[in-house]
């Protein structure tokens, strides 16, 4: 009898002779409509014919809620229910397109329909209009599909991504000096960062830090939520020049100036500031090629004291188990930076062992399309 657990015999991938019987089997319309009746089976069949047609409308799904969100349809329904009637004219649209939209909405359980024919928010949309900066990145995600309009020619790298042009500091690029560009980006930066750093202080134990460093950390968001949760802990950020001109505004507004030093350079040209026994990388390496990040990694290890510690805290891949966020949403968007590039925790935790670290622990995040975690020290 052949021995199905032989590559050989299955006629699978191993040896390039073609499907293997599984794949023959489920590709079979009579084993489909065999399955589609069958108790036990047919659950199964219905769940993933949905699932296979959520990836099928996925884009129109985004195109959506980007309606839902440019045209103020979830912030107009936070004071109670409204008709389709009421809430087309300050949207520009007929009352049957305010009504199509709004029935997509409740599709997407972001809205539900009510007897009466009115519609509120439901606990998905009310939670969405509750996410700091949510709706902010939802409009930003216009440049992204723009990219992606020709997923092949992307893929190919025949295509002029406008998302590299919104990260001009990957680059080190001169426009990221520049003020209103720094705005930008670091506006859309601190609004992500409040989930991050609420995920990132329950993965990763602060105790026993007397000073920390934060490279990148834009306008102090992540600083901010360490020393209200660590008031002992001296805070240092280190960022471009006019990036620190907003973390100066926000630091006031936090009452962490006089605890905060702030220090300007950039950390492929300029020595990082020596002083601290922990330092911090949030949604930092993921931006950056993997020659960047080796040539950080070693400054860091040099400016670390002996026993110092690094915290890496970012979205990851899944690596061998691929993630159904991080693998497609982060790694497309960082591939769409043009230097950036997602990282499993495993390959991060080789660059830390190649750059001298020891002590490498991974910290899988509950939510991993917010953040994991990768803590090192310096021997």
């Amino acid at each position: 009898m052949a021995d199905m657990t032989d590559p050989a015999t299955r006629g699978g991938p191993a040896d390039g002779g073609g499907p293997s019987w599984t794949t023959r089997l489920l590709m079979s319309p009579r084993f489909q409509a065999f399955a589609s009746r069958t108790p036990g089976l047919r659950r199964i069949v219905r769940a993933e014919g949905a699932a296979l047609f959520d990836v099928v409308q996925g884009f129109v799904r985004s195109q959506v809620l980007l309606a839902l969100v440019d045209l103020q349809v979830l912030e107009n329904l936070v004071n109670g229910p409204r008709t389709a009637r009421a809430l087309a004219p300050a949207a520009g649209l007929t009352e049957d397109r305010m009504a199509l939209l709004l029935q997509a909405g409740a599709g997407l359980r972001l809205l539900k329909r009510r007897a009466d024919g009115s519609f509120a928010l439901s606990i998905r949309g009310t939670a969405f209009v509750g996410v700091p900066g949510l709706d902010a990145m939802v409009r930003h995600h216009a440049v992204l599909y723009r990219d992606l309009a020709d997923p092949v020619a992307f893929l190919r790298g025949q295509t002029d991504p406008a998302l590299a042009r919104f990260w001009p500091y990957v680059f080190g690029a001169a426009q990221a000096e520049d003020p209103v560009t720094a705005a930008t980006y670091s506006n859309l930066m601190t609004d992500s960062q409040t989930l991050v750093a609420e995920d990132t202080l329950r993965l990763v134990d602060f105790r026993g830090i007397a000073r920390l460093l934060d490279i990148g950390g834009g306008t102090g968001a992540f600083l901010a939520a360490v020393g209200a949760r660590h008031p002992a802990i001296r805070l240092d950020l280190f960022d471009l020049p006019a990036v620190l001109l907003g973390a100066q505004v926000r630091l006031g507004q936090e009452g962490l100036v006089s605890r905060v030093t702030l220090h300007s350079g950039s950390f492929r040209d300029d020595p990082l500031p020596a002083g601290a026994d922990a330092i911090s990388l949030i949604r930092v390496l993921y931006d950056h090629a993997d020659a960047t990040v080796a040539a950080l990694l070693a400054k860091i290890h040099v400016a670390l004291p002996p026993g110092g510690r690094l915290i890496i805290s970012e979205p990851m891949s899944g690596g061998a188990d691929p993630d159904p966020a991080t693998d497609v949403y982060f790694a497309l968007y960082t591939a769409a930076m043009q230097t950036g590039r997602t990282r499993s925790a495993a390959t991060i935790a080789q660059m830390l062992g190649a750059a001298g670290f020891s002590l490498i622990r991974t910290h899988p995040g509950p939510r991993p399309f917010i953040t994991s975690a990768v803590t090192a020290r310096r021997d």
